[in-house]
């Protein structure tokens, strides 16, 4: 039985059926922080497997070379950098007022009836810089104030609001789910950006546009009275042009540093500029220098306030730190154990399209146990040995991360936290919520894998 077990392909996708079957049990039903469920089954796993002990988690001499750390040190190493800048930018442009100057600009350019398109892009746009749940609690007021002046429901205009903060925290970087699954799966973050706008846009058009549209005219839900806040208006707001450059200027460095490898002549000047300008972790630190100084100092932000709210910040950010690397060890140990390589063949025997398989087992993370996160490393980690042998390209594993991204956004219900922070803030009941927000991030996800599916079949 051991020996099948550890040695046939057969005893080792049981191994990793029952593995996740553990992992969900522990943080569905026993509510473990998934972080330590992923270890503990990471250890478990290995365990069964044969895997030495030394192996696992080194010696007393030496344990640099021990799955454990190499797992949680190589993605923490890669992705680290990358998510706290994100987050403190994101931080600066949200507490100097972009949000609003953003929204305002948007909300006049298209007028009163097209203010839910509006919406749908200031969500897109400022989506790219900050979390999904910042981003709610900052465009939420401004949502009520454009349905009360239009005299409409809510839907239609928290609904695109809400498609352009999920789209572009599913699938753009430096958002942290994208950023992890390019580090498991070795993929630059150009390429990311680029498949992930080109899958994700068509996405947001369907679940942002199209569907609030349709269900806008079927479900009529007010503005919820308690919602509707005077804020003060700031005298001196940043202008919308420094607001939408700060934005842009990672993007711009990241994609840059991609495409200058390929087009610039090698070991020019200028290619050497722009692969070092066009390292993700160096464009950042440029942009939060700069946001640091237009937005924060040039508008009487000292150091000491610049500091207390890179601490309040980054704050959170360490619990998904901890999941990614976690996640990281679990894959290393799938990879090390030979499961890995017994999901490939499998895959292979069936015929089955490795980025279909992807997305099915993102979804089904997805769905059972609510984390995009744990989706999405837990994912990666099982498809990763699959990649290497097949050998594919940057473009195609950007897509493969697009569909791991869309299948961990799939279907948000009450297992998921983003589902009571929209029905919180948008006064909607439980199956409300259902209809609506249920809907949308599952057109989302379908819409999103449908594009990547598609490119990845003619790349």
């Amino acid at each position: 039985m051991i020996h099948w077990l550890q040695h046939t392909t057969g005893g080792l996708l049981t191994l990793a059926a029952v593995s996740i079957a553990v992992l969900l049990l522990m943080i569905i039903k026993l509510k473990v922080e998934p972080f330590i469920a992923l270890i503990v089954v990471g250890l478990l796993t290995a365990l069964a497997a044969g895997l030495p002990v030394g192996t696992i988690v080194g010696t007393a001499q030496k344990t640099s070379d021990s799955l454990l750390e190499k797992g949680f040190g190589g993605i923490l190493g890669h992705i680290t950098a990358i998510i706290g800048l994100g987050t403190l930018l994101g931080s600066i442009l949200e507490r100097s007022g972009g949000a609003r100057v953003l929204t305002g600009a948007l909300l006049r350019s298209f007028g009163e009836k097209r203010a839910p398109l509006a919406m749908g892009l200031a969500g897109l746009i400022f989506g790219i810089p900050v979390f999904f749940d910042i981003g709610i609690f900052v465009l939420a007021p401004l949502v009520y104030v454009a349905a009360r002046q239009g005299g409409r429901s809510i839907l239609p205009y928290c609904l695109p609001l809400l498609a352009g903060l999920s789209m572009t925290h599913a699938f753009i970087p430096p958002h942290p789910g994208p950023v992890a699954a390019a580090g498991l799966l070795h993929v630059d973050l150009g390429w990311i950006i680029l498949m992930g706008a080109v899958c994700g846009i068509p996405a947001w058009f369907v679940s942002g546009v199209l569907f609030p549209s349709w269900i806008g005219k079927r479900m009529n839900r007010s503005v919820p009275e308690e919602m509707i806040v005077v804020e003060e208006e700031d005298e001196h707001p940043p202008s919308l042009g420094l607001v939408t450059g700060i934005i842009a200027v990672p993007l711009v460095l990241i994609l840059a540093g991609t495409f200058g490898s390929i087009w610039l002549p090698k070991n020019s000047v200028l290619a050497g500029i722009a692969a070092f300008v066009g390292t993700p972790a160096v464009a950042l630190t440029i942009t939060v220098l700069l946001a640091s100084w237009l937005l924060g100092y040039r508008r009487g932000m000292s150091g000491k306030d610049l500091s207390e709210l890179a601490a309040a910040s980054l704050r959170p950010v360490a619990m998904l730190l901890l999941v990614v690397g976690a996640g990281a060890f679990f894959g290393a140990v799938l990879s090390a154990t030979g499961i890995g390589k017994a999901v490939a063949d499998s895959l292979h025997d069936a015929g089955l399209p490795v980025i279909f398989a992807a997305y099915v087992i993102s979804c089904g993370l997805r769905i059972a146990q609510g984390s995009a996160t744990v989706a999405i490393v837990t994912t990666s980690g099982i498809i990763a040995p699959t990649v290497t042998e097949l050998g594919y390209s940057q473009v195609q594993l950007a897509l493969l991360v697009v569909a791991i991204s869309a299948g961990s956004i799939i279907a948000s219900h009450v297992n998921d936290g983003g589902f009571w922070i929209v029905s919180r803030y948008f006064g909607l009941s439980v199956g409300d919520t259902l209809k609506t927000w249920t809907v949308l991030e599952t057109l989302l996800s379908v819409t999103g894998f449908a594009v990547a599916a598609v490119l990845m079949a003619v790349v």
